[in-house]
């Protein structure tokens, strides 16, 4: 039961086409798993994509959010704040299956609907998680997610469930329920100081490591609470630079300065919190690449359509010709496979 949450503190980094991507191809390789995605974005932009882009998806998301109860991660919190300490015994309710209405999905991809319920839930949730009792109320609540999970896969007759969270940027409770389902923490990031930035945010604010200046701050935070309750913190996976531009096959000299410094904040968290890092021996472990192909990623999401069954040619997007090259989308293909040998 492998669990991954993609997550930084900014947004803008590619971290819901990336998702998409990563879920569908690992599903691909390994039919005989169920991969579950959960949406925890209040725009709902992965589950948009796996309901096959902005022709169909509307619909189909609408038609989630009228049904008793909600089918989607808002329902299910919706569900959780009637009787906030105690699992659901099912979340089929929640649980939809994109291929039904996008065939290029393969079948064995189960997904829990993003809702922009989340916001307006938030404060409720927030109150759930400091009752006075019961004394592991916040805890309680910080699983909620993860009683999902749990529920949903005792209840899979697939030989295994491999799951992928595509989180919001901002540290909101519901991303805080999110990242506690997770045992992985997979960071997408693009080659600039605010990528640099939100890196350093997802190091203060999860496992408390920061710069001499903010560690009064940074103990005072989430990470604090959730060692004293004992929570389980995913631990980081790896750091995947998004939109690399290519020169000969490798990322150009003038990307490789700019990815420098986010290097160098990585490297002395490795050194300052070693136990939140999974198993890796050095810091270019920790590291990989996606190349820079915006109109392979423009017409997959668009089209919610895995990156190995794109056709390259002429794609019709809002109107407009897209053209595709086959060498793009191999590029692309096989960057993400790499990704998925290493999940």
């Amino acid at each position: 039961m492998a669990r991954y949450a993609l997550w930084n503190n900014k947004g803008g980094v590619g971290k819901s086409f990336l998702t998409f991507s990563l879920a569908c191809e690992y599903a691909i390789a390994h039919p005989d798993e169920e991969v579950l995605v959960l949406d925890l974005c209040p725009q709902a932009n992965i589950t948009e994509m796996l309901f096959g882009g902005k022709d169909a998806a509307p619909a189909a998301i609408d038609a989630l959010y009228s049904g008793r109860p909600r089918r989607s991660i808002g329902g299910y919190f919706e569900a959780r704040l009637t009787s906030p300490f105690i699992a659901l015994p099912s979340v089929e309710d929640f649980v939809c299956r994109p291929f039904q209405i996008n065939p290029n999905l393969p079948t064995n991809i189960a997904l829990v609907a993003g809702d922009n319920l989340l916001e307006l839930l938030s404060e409720a949730m927030r109150q759930a998680s400091q009752m006075a009792l019961p004394n592991d109320a916040w805890p309680k609540v910080m699983r909620w997610l993860l009683d999902l999970v749990k529920t949903f896969t005792e209840s899979s007759t697939s030989t295994d469930v491999t799951t992928f969270v595509d989180c919001n940027p901002s540290f909101s409770i519901y991303t805080q329920v999110a990242l506690c389902s997770a045992e992985h923490l997979i960071v997408p990031f693009t080659a600039d100081d605010s990528s640099r930035r939100g890196i350093e945010n997802v190091f203060a604010l999860l496992y408390g490591i920061a710069a001499s200046d903010l560690q009064g701050y940074a103990r005072l935070s989430f990470s604090s609470r959730a060692n004293e309750e004992k929570l389980d913190l995913p631990r980081l996976h790896t750091f995947v630079s998004n939109r690399a531009t290519m020169y000969k096959k490798e990322p150009s000299s003038a990307f490789q300065a700019k990815s420098a410094p986010i290097r160098a904040v990585v490297q002395q968290a490795l050194f300052t919190g070693k136990r939140h890092f999974a198993n890796h021996r050095t810091v270019e472990e920790l590291f990989a690449q996606m190349p820079d192909y915006h109109s392979v990623a423009v017409v997959a999401s668009s089209e919610g359509c895995p990156l190995s069954k794109l056709k390259s040619g002429h794609h019709e997007i809002d109107g407009k010709v897209v053209q595709v090259n086959q060498n793009a989308i191999s590029q692309y293909t096989k960057a993400i496979a790499k990704l998925v040998q290493r999940v």
